[in-house]
């Protein structure tokens, strides 16, 4: 059984250098769903930075945001905090923005949790952008309370647990 599966994670590793967006997507969409994402980490930085088509950067950060873990979203962070195209910088912003995880208190918390988690993350890339993030998410009234509208998604209602405290 392990050999189908680093098979598969190889023929996926191969499919990420494909002339096509769509092959590249999908190799994306693989490689996110590998049981340790570390080991293939390089080949999803390069398609989460794909400058050829926002597809594929949308594809792989979907999957990886959709893991729910730290791996994938330190993942996407990670790819963000670098991206020097305008385009997909947008996208993997997007993507983060749209984490379907924001649309209930429970799962919002669950990926503040992460967020704080990351902001203590031995890359200072990382660190910075889950920061950021978790700014984003303060109300400027400095109440400390979460502002999940500010970011394009409907408010969330919070317990008494501060979202800018760590």
């Amino acid at each position: 059984m392990d050999y189908f599966i680093r098979q598969g994670l190889l023929d996926a590793i191969d499919a990420a250098e494909s002339p096509a967006w769509s092959i590249r997507a999908a190799a994306g969409r693989c490689l996110a769903a590998a049981h340790q994402i570390e080991d293939v980490a390089g080949v999803l930085h390069r398609l989460l930075l794909d400058v050829q088509d926002t597809g594929v950067t949308s594809d792989t950060a979907s999957a990886l945001l959709a893991r729910r873990d730290l791996a994938g979203l330190r993942a996407v962070l990670a790819a963000r905090a670098v991206a020097s195209d305008e385009g997909t910088a947008d996208q993997l912003a997007a993507e983060l923005d749209c984490d379907p995880r924001w649309a209930t208190g429970q799962d919002a918390d669950e990926l503040i949790v992460q967020l704080r988690a990351l902001a203590a993350d031995r890359d200072p890339d990382v660190r910075d952008e889950a920061t950021l993030r978790l700014a984003r998410l303060c109300r400027s009234e400095g109440t400390g309370q979460p502002s999940v509208g500010e970011i394009g998604q409907p408010s969330v209602k919070q317990d008494s647990q501060s979202t800018c405290r760590g």
